[in-house]
């Protein structure tokens, strides 16, 4: 369960990469303990990835990324896991500029962060 714990006290919603057990090992030494959960209004698009340490620790030049819609009936599916804070660095060390972490709430209710397309933040949505 992704319930917080003195030890892993974040969350961290991932609909990608960061679900995937080789990932998850190169980045945080461990297999990540997570629920299903979705990020509402957002919608599942994909980039192209070019640093090649990360694609190395994928195995895709080509990962999803999510950007805001506007429309709350939007959703994508993910997985919520607990984290420790240097987890959530490394985390970020591992993510491309193509990306950016944001604090959300998701469908269950849960606080979590994510990682966005950055060049959705630049360009918002018009709200419906």
């Amino acid at each position: 369960m992704a319930n917080t714990d003195a030890a892993y006290p974040l969350r961290l919603f991932s609909y990608g990469t960061l679900r995937d057990p080789n990932v998850q090992r190169a980045n945080f030494g461990r297999l990540l303990d997570g629920q299903a959960d979705v990020l509402p209004g957002h919608e599942l698009a994909m980039v192209e990835i070019t640093d090649p340490d990360v694609v190395a620790v994928s195995g895709m030049a080509v990962h999803p990324i999510v950007r805001p819609t506007g429309d709350p009936r939007d959703g994508v599916e993910g997985t919520v896991f607990s984290v420790s804070a240097a987890e959530l660095a490394a985390a970020d060390e591992y993510e491309v500029d193509d990306y950016v972490r944001v604090q959300v709430v998701l469908r269950s209710g849960l606080e979590a962060w994510v990682y966005i397309s950055s060049a959705a933040l630049e360009d918002p949505p018009a709200h419906p």
